[in-house]
């Protein structure tokens, strides 16, 4: 019962990590809480399923690919259309970072309403696609292939993402501009261009980690992007803001520590655990688990 959760709690915890890979990314640029981050996520869930079941037609792993390429291009698209029509003007008349944190939770607004006006509130049966099966570990504990499929694409994803991150020029010109934003253009760094790839590439990934949760869970709702985007914040708060490495670890101890509650004392009150840990974590450590700690000086 207990490795059961426990596998469980990893495959969650892959896709809350890819979710807070995507924002820690945008955070760690920009100091920008991007609130509109969990809209992209269920946006690119249901572009992947309704490129694979309408346009195409093709309810096959072929055409959950081609629907999940799409999603990554049109959801990474608008993500870099966000930065530039309502956040980068704010950066180039210096406006209060209040000012852009507002136009993600505008842009958040805009894009769930979109979705509700378009699909309805109705859930909708994400079709399962691969039929990939299952197998047994002992006697009492199943792991479905998609389960597999799900924590080793994460991986895969995770360690490509902090390999671009430090091992990259972009993710050299991205350490560069969170650091000191006037010495990196100095430097000859195209500051506007590196933030608005770094906001492709993140909801990009929240894309994925939509697309993944819908076909694990079989169905998307106008609602799966709410408890999430909340959950990404506390797992980036727990492994360190601006941290890739604390997203991945935060994200996977996140999803253990909700599906443990979830057995063991209350499946209804589970998604409250999060905050619980994230209250834990400001008050133990606010740096989070790999942040650093910051010092202000008088």
């Amino acid at each position: 019962m207990f490795l059961q959760q426990i596998i469980n709690g990893i495959t969650v915890g892959s896709t809350y990590a890819l979710v807070t890979i995507g924002f820690n990314m945008v955070y760690g640029v920009l100091e920008l809480t991007n609130f509109a981050h969990s809209s992209f996520y269920m946006l690119g869930a249901y572009i992947s399923l309704f490129t694979m079941t309408s346009l195409i037609g093709r309810v096959t792993p072929t055409g959950f690919f081609i629907g999940l390429l799409v999603s990554i291009i049109i959801t990474g698209f608008l993500g870099a259309l966000m930065d530039k029509l309502a956040l980068e003007p704010i950066r180039k008349h210096n406006g209060a970072p209040i000012s852009a944190l507002l136009s993600t939770v505008g842009i958040q607004t805009a894009i769930n309403n979109a979705i509700l006006l378009i699909f309805g509130t109705v859930p909708v049966a994400f079709p399962d696609v691969f039929e990939l099966g299952r197998f047994n570990i002992g006697e009492n504990t199943v792991v479905q292939n998609i389960q597999v499929a799900i924590f080793v694409l994460a991986v895969v994803l995770m360690v490509g993402l902090s390999l671009l991150v430090y091992r990259t020029k972009l993710g050299s010109a991205m350490r560069a501009i969170s650091q000191n934003t006037t010495a990196a253009r100095v430097m000859g760094v195209d500051v506007n261009r590196v933030i608005t790839l770094t906001f492709f590439i993140g909801t990009a990934v929240a894309a994925i980690s939509g697309t993944l949760v819908g076909i694990y869970y079989q169905r998307v709702d106008t609602l799966m992007g709410n408890a999430v985007g909340l959950k990404s914040f506390a797992a980036a708060v727990l492994g360190g803001m601006g941290s890739v490495p604390g997203a991945m670890v935060g994200g996977f101890l996140i999803g253990i520590a909700e599906t443990l509650y979830a057995a063991y004392v209350s499946s209804s009150s589970k998604d409250a655990i999060a905050f619980v840990i994230l209250i834990l974590i400001l008050i133990v450590r606010p740096s989070g688990l790999f942040g650093q700690k910051s010092v202000n000086k008088v």
